[in-house]
């Protein structure tokens, strides 16, 4: 748990934060933090928890992935890139073990929603430090949530346990245990036999959901997530923007989303629907004729001389179908030859994060509910810009609209940032948005599907006590 959590509108409410307090200037947020909380070992949480763990994620030796996203406060990125050394400069600090002050080098419309992901929850020192790289191992682990983690066999399964001291209302099941089957085929099937009370969108093959959307188990939510064509702007001939707007204009986005099964919907815009700054008029239509114009303008004729080119893509859910498809369209309306290559995930993370190729297909699905969190992806420090795209004019836009208080303004900016992004220097090209399809038994209640893919086990309970006997449920 973190220092605020998602209302029912994803506002963020109180958590482990019983209160805050912001200066006139936005910058300096004061928290209080919640009095009884404790650890699973039973020490109490201390505002010293947070402003160690903030300071360890950023920490350069600690090599956080995620690290970035802690850089509007004050020296936060000064120190994580190693131009200051000295931890106490960061404008993270307890004043006492109820009061921690967070120093912000700008006002954040966006930072106390921020606040409810994992990347700001506190960590324990004093187990760190005593187990290093194996203190999040079961027997190692503390926590501050309504469960506590009893066993974790590595690609097989996790289950959790009531934690007996956590602070707030406890939860009905007392035992959660969730399933690890890489195999969406033998996950539903495991679903059908009675084996699971759930099964996540993984767990679920394109090709059966044709027979399984009618039936009252399945729940479609649409996401947070939209996913994209990479392309890297170093390597040619992608470092011409009239052929990376000529693939993207290449795209036929309802043929998509028709292959994958609903499992999505179409999208130009990279913010994705039902969040503030989304703009279905943004981004380059689906237009071939335009295409070969823009792809004849960068001296490829029918592509005509067009060198061998690269899609990487990871092998999982439906990304295969979707790689072909785009592989056929880009042969049928520019004339090119795309190679295809996926690999395994871990090993695509590390291709994309090292030597990317001249496209791959990837996707991203909110921490927050804040634009923020997308438009940041793209900036020239972002970790998580594979594109090696770098505008300042498009990073100021996403700057001044971090800023902004008021949601009209905003709106404005993040629709000139991407105009820049998506028409202008087109580095990405949005096709979906992710729908969130899931299999729920219907004696399972208080289990509901958000766009954020957060399912909150706390609030779930068994209506049917003979379905099941309430101490064990399996994901």
């Amino acid at each position: 748990e973190g220092l605020t959590q998602f209302g029912k509108d994803f506002t963020p409410e109180p958590d482990l934060a019983e209160s805050w307090e912001v200066s006139e200037d936005g910058k300096t947020y004061t928290f209080k933090i919640r009095e009884g909380v404790k650890w699973t070992d039973g020490k109490p949480l201390t505002a010293g928890d947070f402003e160690y763990s903030w300071k360890r994620i950023l920490n350069p030796e600690t090599g956080g992935d995620y690290a970035y996203s802690l850089y509007d406060v004050e020296n936060a990125e000064e120190y994580n890139t190693g131009k200051i050394t000295d931890a106490d400069k960061v404008g993270v600090r307890a004043l006492d073990d109820r009061t921690l002050e967070v120093r912000l080098k700008r006002p954040a419309a966006y930072f106390p929603s921020m606040l409810a992901f994992i990347t700001t929850f506190p960590q324990r020192k004093d187990v760190i430090e005593k187990h290093g790289q194996e203190w999040t191992d079961p027997e190692n682990i503390v926590t501050l949530g309504p469960y506590a983690v009893t066993s974790w066999r590595h690609h097989d399964n996790l289950v959790l346990t009531e934690n007996p001291g956590y602070w707030g209302e406890k939860p009905k099941i007392k035992k959660v245990k969730m399933i690890m089957n890489e195999n969406p085929s033998s996950a539903l099937a495991q679903y059908e036999a009675g084996e699971l009370d759930y099964a996540d969108s993984k767990s679920i093959p394109p090709l059966e959901v044709p027979r399984l959307r009618d039936l009252p188990d399945f729940r479609t939510t649409l996401q947070f997530r939209c996913n994209y064509i990479a392309f890297n702007v170093e390597k040619p001939p992608f470092d011409n923007p009239l052929v990376r707007k000529a693939f993207a204009a290449s795209i036929d986005r309802e043929s998509i989303v028709s292959l994958i099964q609903g499992a999505g919907i179409t999208t130009k815009s990279w913010i994705p629907k039902n969040m503030l700054g989304y703009n279905p008029d943004v981004g380059i239509e689906f237009n071939p004729e335009q295409a070969k114009k823009w792809l004849a303008e960068a001296g490829y004729p029918d592509g005509k001389g067009f060198p061998d080119v690269t899609f990487l893509w990871p092998d999982v859910s439906n990304n295969r179908v979707v790689a072909e498809a785009l592989q056929s369209m880009w042969k049928e309306y520019l004339g090119i030859k795309v190679d295809l290559t996926n690999q395994e995930w871990k090993v695509y993370l590390s291709t994309i994060n090292t030597d990317p190729p001249e496209i791959h297909r990837a996707g991203w699905g909110a921490d927050f509910p804040d634009p923020h969190n997308f438009m940041s992806i793209f900036t020239c420090i972002s970790g998580n810009n594979r594109t090696r795209w770098c505008n300042r004019e498009y990073d100021a836009l996403v700057e001044k609209a971090a800023e902004e208080q008021d949601p009209e303004k905003r709106k404005q900016l993040y629709d000139q940032a991407q105009k820049i992004l998506l028409e202008i220097d087109a580095p990405i090209a949005p096709f979906y948005i992710s729908n969130q399809q899931n299999m729920i038994k219907p004696y399972v209640k208080g289990l509901v599907p958000n766009p954020l893919d957060l399912i909150l086990y706390k609030g779930v309970y068994f209506e049917d006590s003979a379905a099941k006997d309430g101490s064990e449920s399996e994901n």
